[in-house]
């Protein structure tokens, strides 16, 4: 071996010595920091910090593939889609609880309690809050996480191991020295205000929103395809152990273990007799709703385990556990009248306006309606009797009409034609529940617009990211996106938190953006359904003034790439008058509305369209990507001249018209071998 060779094979297993060295340090340093977060509620570092310790673990990871290990942070993203779930037998049923709908029924329990024990024995009881959410079991073998299930009927549960992986307050690893194998039991969630934003997000997107958290959180970990449970924002709180629960003397004393081998445990407390249960039980129907996730009751257990085995189970329930069930948060009233609210995005959304009714100690007179079809398929007319329910205890919604109760005077709700707000037509696309008013200048979604237009992928404005956009917004000194360009230092300088030099770096910025393509220019003025690609196709066939002088909708969709539904989408925006003369402020300030030069089609995918449907492993903007790369066009509604639809799971109507039109369709595997048989 020559006398170099050595050296450098040292050096190179040195190297990977340092690497392999620092990807264990980052999974620690992620695993403690999730803990702090997810579990223990006491985070140490920002987000920011935090984001940075990931995103060089996953750059390390992504360049040492060889390195990748299952249990790695980096890992809960979810795999590759289930045909169907496994059945798992639970070593222990996971038993239900015997309900106790009034006070009298938890002094009856006791005495049920200490008659069965007998005189000699003393029952100490622990109280949990009862979290309204999906029961799971979760099995960790020598300290690893080996499996998770459902609940099921007790007796045998789906294993959705990959989908609870996913969960960032579920470790993949314990600490301390657990057991050989233990099966922590407890309930994933969705908090409110997550279940709240999640619900925003289904309703923009023109999908039913879900009826409360706990269905959330329940359909979420039922998901064939993990990818779709890694993005819902859910977490988890342990009551109990299945097995390994009897190497523990007592209930408390099994959830103190959980929490010393890093899992999240429920809160609970101690008490010596029945009454102070009662007054746990009376304090948490009193906070409920100033918790941050529902819950619909509390659970008493005998802490002692002996004492537990003493009393045993009948049918299906235990003797030594009772749930203390709260009454609903629900009430009837008169629906006086339906109002429509316009939000951020354009979503005209209808109110019912309610004689005022008592929900759960809460004077209700407002809730909501979700959209017109939801009116429809529920049959609710104005003036009616309605059962009025507060989903997830805090957002009050309209559930059902009482139609025995009408007197003939009820009548229809009509969607509006024109925005309450600015005046102005809306719209309401084909196919789509939700009604939008779509001009950019109305005052109730203009500051969505401004903050839209300043992103990297559209203007990229540095320096002004939402929350100096809505700070100036509501200082009044920018209104819409053409006063962003009319914006002078001086203004700024008196605000706090600027200075000369930083005033003078954000006008620079501002005034940088205006040397953005056309293309970039039309992304950023946020019209429904054009994207970045699309924004691109017809920038390279039209330019502003082009668009401003009115072209038709059938001639936008002769564009290769640009199907129906969006050229109706940019002919409705630039058919509104104060759509139109917004551009032209923007033309006047000297921002690039010259048509853009096209792009050579080359490449193994060249003159082919493709539609992207449904959630994938990859951003969507890699597939775009790709196609692009291949010399395709992306497009976002199939047509006769689709070429290639590629779906992922929950593709819905694209894929449905897909099969219909004999439209050749791709899952991820089959979109990946069409282009490596195409001729380079």
């Amino acid at each position: 071996m020559g006398t170099g060779i050595r050296p450098r094979i040292i050096r190179i297993v040195a190297e990977e010595m340092d690497i392999r060295g620092r990807i264990e340090d980052l999974r620690e340093l992620v695993r403690y920091h999730n803990r702090r977060y997810h579990i223990e509620d006491l985070p140490e570092i920002s987000d920011a910090e935090y984001d940075a310790l990931y995103s060089e673990l996953e750059s390390l990871e992504t360049e040492h593939p060889e390195l990748v290990t299952p249990d790695s942070p980096t890992q809960r993203v979810g795999g590759d889609p289930l045909e169907q779930f496994e059945q798992v037998r639970h070593a222990v049923p996971m038993l239900s609880l015997a309900n106790a709908r009034k006070i009298e029924d938890l002094r009856e329990w006791d005495a049920r309690v200490r008659r069965l024990l007998g005189e000699d024995e003393t029952p100490r009881y622990v109280t949990e809050r009862k979290i309204d959410g999906l029961a799971i079991s979760l099995r960790y073998e020598n300290g690893r996480l080996a499996r998770g299930a459902t609940r099921g009927n007790g007796t045998v549960g789906e294993e959705v191991t990959a989908n609870l992986r996913t969960v960032r307050s579920i470790p993949e690893k314990l600490d301390d020295d657990p057991p050989e194998v233990l099966e922590p039991r407890g309930e994933v969630y969705m908090t409110l205000a997550e279940f709240e934003k999640l619900n925003r997000r289904q309703e923009e997107a023109g999908k039913p929103p879900f009826a409360n958290p706990r269905n959330a959180a329940a359909g979420s970990i039922r998901q064939l395809d993990s990818k779709i449970t890694a993005r819902r924002p859910l977490t988890v709180y342990l009551y109990g152990i299945g097995e390994g629960g009897d190497l523990y003397e007592s209930h408390s004393g099994a959830l103190d273990a959980l929490k010393s081998y890093g899992l999240r445990a429920n809160r609970y407390r101690l008490h010596d007799d029945i009454e102070s249960v009662i007054e746990e039980c009376e304090k948490a129907a009193g906070e409920r709703e100033s918790l941050p996730y529902q819950i619909d009751g509390v659970v008493v257990k005998v802490d002692s385990r002996d004492q537990q085995r003493a009393l045993g189970s009948v049918a299906k329930a235990p003797r030594w556990a009772i749930a203390y069930k709260f009454e609903p948060l629900a009430g009837r009233t008169r629906l006086n009248d339906i109002i429509v609210n316009v939000g951020r995005t354009g979503a005209l959304t209808p109110q019912a306006v309610l004689e005022p009714v008592n929900v759960g100690g809460v004077m209700i007179s407002r809730a909501t309606l979700h959209n017109e079809d939801y009116i429809k398929e529920n049959g609710i007319l104005i003036g009616d009797e309605v059962v009025i329910e507060r989903a997830g205890d805090v957002i009050p919604q309209v559930i059902k009409p009482i139609a025995e109760a009408r007197t003939g005077a009820e009548r229809e709700f009509t969607m509006p034609t024109e925005c309450p707000v600015c005046g102005e037509p809306v719209s309401r696309p084909e196919g789509e529940a939700v009604t939008r008013c779509v001009n950019a200048r109305c005052p109730a979604q203009a500051l969505e617009h401004i903050i839209h237009w300043a992103q990297k992928s559209a203007m990229d404005i540095d320096g002004l990211g939402e929350k100096l956009a809505t700070r100036l917004f509501d200082l009044g000194l920018i209104k819409d996106v053409a006063d962003v360009y009319e914006l002078a230092a001086e203004q700024l300088v008196p605000l706090e938190g600027f200075g000369e030099k930083s005033a003078e770096n954000l006008i620079q910025s501002i005034q940088n953006s205006k040397q953005q393509p056309f293309s970039r220019v039309l992304y950023a003025l946020g019209i429904r359904h054009v994207g970045s690609v699309t924004a691109q196709l017809i920038g390279e066939r039209f330019g502003g003034e082009d668009l401003l002088c009115g072209v038709p909708a059938e001639q936008l969709a002769e564009i290769k790439g640009v199907g129906a539904v969006v050229a109706h989408a940019v002919a409705e925006y630039f058919d509104l008058e104060d759509n139109r003369a917004l551009v032209g402020r923007l033309m006047q300030l000297g921002l690039d509305f010259e048509r853009e030069a096209g792009r050579p089609s080359e490449g193994p995918l060249a003159g082919k369209r493709v539609v992207i449907t449904g959630t994938l492993s990859q951003p969507r903007s890699y597939y775009v990507e790709r196609v692009e790369a291949a010399g395709g066009a992306f497009t976002s509604s199939v047509s006769k001249n689709t070429d290639y639809v590629l779906a992922g799971e929950e593709a819905g109507s694209k894929l449905e018209k897909a099969r219909e039109l004999g439209v050749s369709v791709l899952d991820e595997a089959g979109f990946e071998e069409l282009l490596s048989q195409l001729p380079a």
